[in-house]
């Protein structure tokens, strides 16, 4: 067995070779078999072995191999030693930088603290040196490790690796990473398609417009929208619902919705009452507020007349109409005040508004009247059941300082009071004759950039809508700047009954699918640290 002494003799006989070093390699692979000594000799033959490591190229399987082995020794202290060296086999010869990076990837499942930030660090260099082959390797580790070193070379990806100067990112590194993201959201779970989505919307080359509809598009993929919507399914519906929250920062005028719009106007609205709700959020609120972004956004949509249909039949379903002796005497009993779901309603009517202005006939091509005339009869029932809460809010509100308005009470009304503006603003211009589409409005629970203040419309006079909603234009278009971003739950009992908090973040843990990865595996939520 070699000895510590033999060590050093071998290291000075190489030394004093100079340019006929590559000669001695008699004395490269005694070194080598350091690695199979006592602990003085492996930490030694760790820093032999990458010293001279350029010159026999010949023998490069066998060192890595030897260095691997050193990589993989039962004593830590060795484990750091070889990690810490493992980089220097790349300095002089590149073409071993991926296998070096695939090696060190592996790595990442160590155990030990000190052992893992070494890794790390070891892996820095080689991205330092070349992000292109290093990535290469960390990619193959991604597709093909196992699930403890797929999560974490995902998290060192996400975390580290984007965290390098922008300069080393270019467009070529940036369509690498590009493709080798697609061939991982091919399998992947639900926490893993959102890290890389939250990567991939952060490179330069994605932030053209073709660069976001190439995101949109996989996300579309991941969506799987080919399929039937199944509401007793909480994966699918999960998947739905992560999927199009991702695509919702990403969609603009060039950017369009129309397959997200035209899934859900297909699949899930005629179907959408089945949806329970899931640790504790109600989902169904949840997915109408998305469909309600979506439109936003949404192109020419294929079958307009049919999907708005669809709209339309799910808005009435929330949309009574009034009591038959409310219909013949026009009064309304204010002891048998109705239940609304005020949230579902301003979803739903915004959906309704924001598709219906491309198909205006919709409401007034003669053979409509008998709808536009039964649509009117429940606006105004609507609006004017609405008064008693929204009568409530102004009182609530009036006089309410900046800072009291900040409570966790007085956040929920000044949320509630977006809401029945918005409401009111789009029943304004449903009952304009003929029926109007020019408001524009901020839906309630989107974020605004100015601080919470006292509504100026608590303590001025309004006027009411026909048919009795709500309050001005100008006091609505004042206090929708005013509002700071609530999660509005709106009052139960007799004002909504199945309304929830909305949440922009994950929901829960279930995957998307493959790799055994699929399903409820108790992992968390989309994990935050990713990133």
């Amino acid at each position: 067995m070699v000895t510590v002494d033999q060590l050093y003799d071998y290291c000075n006989i190489l030394d004093e070779a100079k340019d006929k070093i590559s000669e001695h390699e008699t004395e490269y692979l005694a070194i080598l078999e350091g690695v199979k000594a006592g602990n003085q000799q492996k930490k030694l033959a760790s820093q032999l072995i990458a010293r001279y490591f350029k010159h026999f190229p010949k023998l490069a399987e066998q060192a890595i191999n030897a260095h691997i082995d050193l990589c993989e020794d039962v004593e830590v202290e060795i484990r750091k030693h070889a990690i810490k060296d493992l980089p220097h086999l790349c300095k002089d010869m590149p073409e071993v930088l991926s296998r070096i990076a695939d090696v060190l990837t592996q790595l990442l499942q160590s155990e030990d603290q000190q052992e893992l930030l070494l890794v790390q660090s070891s892996l820095l260099t080689l991205f330092k040196a070349d992000i292109k082959e290093a990535l290469t390797g960390l990619f193959q580790q991604i597709l093909n490790g196992d699930d403890v070193v797929r999560d974490r070379a995902i998290k060192f990806l996400c975390r580290k690796v984007r965290s390098l100067p922008d300069e080393i990112f270019t467009k070529e590194v940036e369509e690498l990473i590009l493709t080798e993201s697609k061939k991982i959201l091919q399998d992947c779970t639900g926490e893993e398609f959102h890290a890389f989505m939250k990567l991939l919307s952060g490179l330069k080359i994605t932030a053209s417009v073709q660069g976001r509809q190439g995101l949109v598009d996989i996300i579309v993929e991941q969506s799987d929208l080919d399929s039937e919507f199944n509401p007793a399914d909480p994966d699918g519906i999960d998947r739905l619902v992560s999927c199009v929250k991702q695509a919702t920062h990403l969609l603009s005028k060039n950017v369009p919705s129309s397959k997200f719009v035209a899934y859900i106007c297909d699949h899930v609205l005629p179907s959408l009452s089945d949806v329970p709700s899931v640790e504790g959020t109600d989902t169904q609120l949840e997915m109408l507020r998305l469909f309600a972004e979506l439109v936003t956004h949404c192109g020419d949509l294929e079958k307009g007349i049919e999907r708005l249909t669809t709209i339309y039949d799910k808005l009435l379903e929330y949309m009574p109409l009034p009591p038959t002796d409310e219909k013949e005497n026009g009064n309304l009993d204010s002891t048998d005040e109705p239940k609304f779901q005020f949230s579902q309603v301003e979803c739903l009517m915004y959906a309704f508004h924001q598709i219906g202005r491309k198909h205006q006939e919709f409401l007034t091509a003669e053979a409509n009247v008998d709808r536009l005339k039964d649509f009117k009869l429940r606006l105004n029932y609507f609006a004017r059941g609405s008064q008693s809460y929204f009568k409530q809010l102004k009182t609530a509100l009036t006089g309410k300082s900046a800072e009291s308005l900040k409570s966790d009470e007085n956040k929920i009304k000044v949320a509630a009071f977006k809401v029945m503006s918005n409401i009111n603003q789009l029943i304004k211009d449903l009952l304009h004759v003929p029926p109007s589409y020019k408001c524009v409005i901020s839906l309630s629970w989107k974020p605004v950039t100015k601080a919470v203040s006292a509504p100026a419309s608590a303590t001025a006079g309004t006027k009411r809508l026909s048919g009795g909603a709500g309050d001005s234009d100008a006091t609505k278009n004042k206090m929708s700047k005013q509002q700071d971003r609530q999660l509005y739950a709106p009052p139960g009992g007799k004002y909504s009954e199945k309304a929830g908090n909305y949440r922009e973040g994950g929901r829960g843990g279930r995957g998307f699918r493959g790799r055994g990865r699929g399903g409820y595996r108790g992992r968390g939520s989309f994990r935050s640290d990713y990133y």
